[in-house]
């Protein structure tokens, strides 16, 4: 299924883009974040499993175990600061 990902703040600027379209059979966020990992380099930089990454599918936050949907907008982005 095709699906848009958006990539925001410091992972935004590890990857060195905003967004991309991606052809994935991963069945839930997890799934998706694996197989991007698994491409390695800056991907495997930005999306480490021992970095704390929110995620938000069609504009609503969600934790891993989210299914995913053809069509599906997937965020990445780390966790925000304040002050």
């Amino acid at each position: 299924m095709k699906i848009q990902l958006r990539y925001f703040a410091a992972i935004r600027e590890t990857l060195g883009c905003e967004a991309e379209t991606l052809e994935t059979q991963a069945a839930t966020v997890a799934a998706l974040r694996d197989e991007l990992i698994a491409r390695g380099g800056i991907y495997a930089d930005a999306l480490a499993r021992g970095k704390a990454v929110r995620v938000a599918l069609d504009q609503v936050m969600r934790d891993e175990t989210t299914g995913l949907h053809a069509g599906a907008e997937v965020a990445f982005f780390p966790p925000v600061t304040g002050g």
